[in-house]
Formats: structure tokens, sequence, C-alpha cells
């Protein structure tokens, strides 16, 4: 019943874009003026217009005939024929013995219009059979009406019966509908244009690229809107500098203690009563270290990486031959040997290899492939290990969170690798999401943008 209701919902059949909907909103109300012009035009103006002539014409004929069945005589039918063309333009044929057919009952071109308005005024009129003939490449209609020894035929110029001013008014109204859709079409592509170039700078922008040339221009409305978005674009620009700029001191800053450590340390002798602790300060240092600059590393992303039309495929072979020299091995299921996206080429690598790094703690096998359409492409990296429960796909994404509860690094990493590799992902205006995998461990799926 949803489906049903959804099938036959109005929105459905709407347009989908801005431009296409304004133009409908113009469209509809002049389409409908037309209509409702159209039918009252013809319902009462042409209409009764129409059966005013035929009301003029069936009075002559009526008139003609009534003349005739007084008198037939030859020099009385010449000289009736002569005054009828010149005063009331008919021209009238007197047929004796004659009979006419019976008249089809069918009106559905220009010419049956015409006789069924003037059929109707006849009916009134006249007491006597009669057929009516039209035709509309000539130009003229014939009456035949059938009297007592013969047909009296009248035949009359169409113009008696017909006004073309039912088609100049339509052509009229058709042509200035025609000139305002285009001045209105026109005056849309002008105003939708700056709400265009915004959304499209807006996409560009969450995607990561820079959009150095976007002005504001257009209505009162689109131009707050494009000064609020590049409001909102400087202030995220100068939140990233200054987070990277504070980071950079603090990274300074926490390593050197650290290195005043680890030379203390060196310098220390190893006896038998140190030598135990020694070796696990260093540890303990090392360990420091590598989560020192995982945090920096998630919290600086990539600084001023720029943009570049970067082959795919190269970086992905680069990692299967890294990650491939270990105890994990990497298959490839995909035939293309080039595909160009717009990346942060070292951004994207270590996102991949960060993914790659963190199968390979779990899993032996790693099966990378690709999906290609005309939007988007799909990375797909597979593989056999334990994976982990549906309930944490989302969690995982969250900085500093482990399926192993400790906080020991010789289980895992400190919980960054994902995270780093999701920032990246959306950075590049993509999605990256966690489904069970097919080789029985865990899929990452990735949809980059083309």
């Amino acid at each position: 019943m949803k489906a049903l209701l959804s099938y036959l919902s109005p929105k459905r059949y709407l347009p989908r874009s801005l431009f296409a909907r304004s133009l409908l909103i113009l469209v509809m109300p002049i389409v409908l003026i037309q209509i409702i012009s159209t039918y009252v035009f013809f319902d009462r103006h042409w209409e009764r217009m129409a059966g005013r002539l035929a009301l003029a014409v069936a009075g002559e004929v009526a008139f003609l005939v009534e003349r005739v069945e007084q008198d037939q005589s030859e020099a009385y039918l010449s000289e009736l024929t002569q005054d009828t063309l010149k005063h009331m333009q008919l021209s009238i044929k007197y047929v004796e013995g004659g009979k006419i057919p019976p008249d089809p009952v069918r009106y559905y071109g220009r010419g049956d219009v015409i006789k069924r308005i003037l059929s109707g005024e006849l009916r009134y009129k006249l007491s006597r059979p009669y057929r009516i003939l039209v035709d509309v490449e000539e130009k003229w209609i014939q009456v035949q009406v059938q009297l007592e020894d013969g047909a009296l035929v009248v035949t009359s110029p169409e113009r008696r019966l017909f006004s073309s001013s039912g088609y100049v008014f339509l052509l009229w109204m058709i042509g200035v509908s025609a000139v305002l859709l285009i001045v209105a079409v026109l005056f849309m592509r002008n105003q939708i244009r700056p709400i265009k170039r915004l959304a499209i700078a807006a996409e560009r922008f969450g995607m990561g690229r820079d959009v150095p040339f976007f002005k504001i221009e257009g209505a009162r409305e689109v131009r707050q809107a494009a000064k609020s978005f590049i409001e909102m674009r400087d202030r995220i620009n100068k939140q990233i500098q200054q987070r990277t700029a504070m980071l950079a001191g603090v990274s300074h800053d926490l390593r050197t203690p650290l290195t005043r450590l680890k030379l203390q340390l060196e310098m220390m002798k190893p006896d038998k009563g140190n030598a135990q602790d020694i070796q696990e300060m260093k540890a303990d240092i090392g360990d420091m270290e590598r989560m020192i600059n995982a945090y920096l590393q998630f919290a600086k992303g990539e600084g001023n990486e720029e943009m570049e039309r970067v082959n795919l495929i190269d970086i992905l072979n680069r990692l299967k031959q890294r990650f491939g020299r270990g105890e994990m091995t990497v298959h490839t299921g995909y035939d293309e040997d080039e595909i160009y996206l717009h990346l942060r080429p070292v951004a994207m690598e270590r996102c991949l290899a960060n993914i790659l790094s963190n199968a390979g703690e779990y899993a032996r096998n790693v099966w990378i492939d690709l999906a290609v359409d005309d939007e988007f492409i799909r990375v797909f990296i597979d593989d056999d290990g334990p994976g982990i429960a549906p309930e944490s796909y989302e969690d995982v994404f969250k900085p500093f969170f482990r399926e192993d509860k400790s906080r020991n690094t010789k289980t895992g990493g400190v919980g960054l690798g994902l995270p780093i590799a999701q920032d990246i992902i959306l950075a590049h205006g993509g999605t990256i999401h966690l489904s069970k995998s097919p080789k029985s461990g865990l899929r990452v799926e990735i949809l980059l943008p083309i």
C-alpha cells in the first residue's frame, strides 16, 4: 500500500532541478489561462457569432425556398438568381425532379462544425428534408433542399458562415505566450546560474578542492547565501591553519622531553640491577612516540597538500607490493590500468595503507577490487580475518576506539587508523563503511566521486 501511494504521489512526477520547477511555475499559469480563454472564446464568443451567421443564412434559404415553391417559371428563377447573387451573395439552382440523399450525421472537423451550427438553425426554419455539403479547400457551403417537384441548391461562400477571427485570436495568444515563455526562460536561466555555481562551489569545497574563482552574484538572497559560504570557507580554512600551527608546536614540545629521556637512557650504563628497567623504559618511550605521532597525524590531517589528477591504479599497485612483502598476501581483482581521479595522493595512499595495515593485524589474505560507473568508483577491500561485530561497525570510526579494551599497542594500534581513513575519504567527498565480507572476514567499501 505504501509503495502504491508513493507511485501515485504527484511529487514522483515533478521535475528535479530548480530551473525546471521554476519554469513549470511560470508555464502552468500561462497554459491554464490559454485553456480557459480558448474555452470561453469558443463557447461564448465564437459559437454565438457562428450561430448568428448561420441564423441569417438559414433565414435566407427559407425565404428562397418559399419563393421557389410559389413560382418555378424560368423567367422568375432567372431574375431571382440574379437578385440573390447580387444582394445576398448566394447562388441558387433549381433541379426539376431532383432527389437528395439523406445527410449523414457526423461532426468532427471545421467543416462539420459549420454543418452542425447551420443544421441546427435550418431545423427550425425548414420543414423539408435538406442536406449540407462543405468544401473547406474551395471555401464554399452548399445547402440542398428537397421540394415537392425537385430540389433547390443554394451555394454560399464560407465567409458568410465562418469568421477567421477565432484563428487570429488563437495565433495571437499562442504567439504572445511563446514570446513571454522565451523571456521567462532567459530570465530564469540568469537567476538560476548563480545558485548552480554556488552549489558547484559547495560541492567542490566538500570534496576538499579549492574554489578560488567563486564570486558573489545574483539576487539579494543568493548573494547573501554566497557571502555566507565564502565566510564559512574562510573560517574553516583559518581554523585548519590555526590547528596545524598549534599542533606543530605541541609536537615540538612533546618530542623534546622524550628526546632528552632517550638520551639519558642511552647514557645510562646497564647493570644487573637496572638492565630490565632500562629496556622497559625504552619500550615505553617508543610507545609514547608512536602514540604521539598517531595523535598528531589524526589531528593535523594532510596539511596543505593540493589536489592532483592521479591514477588510482598506481596507488593500489604500490600498496600491493608494499604489503605483499610480509606474511600477508594481497590479491587484486581489477583489470583496469588507468583510473584517473582528483585526489591528494599522499593522503589517499595513507588512507588505504591504514586499512590494509589494520587488515594485516588479523588476516593473512586481503582482496582489493573495483567497481566503476558514471559517477562513482567503489573500492572493495576484503580480508579473511575474524572480522568485527556488526554493532561495532560505526564505533570503529570513533577516535581511540578499539575492540580490544586494553591499551596494549602490541595487540593493535591506538584506535586512529580507521578514523584517519574516514577523515581522508570524507575530505575527498566520498564515503566509507564496513560490512560482512564474502571472504568470511571484514569488507571495507570506499565510494569516491569521479
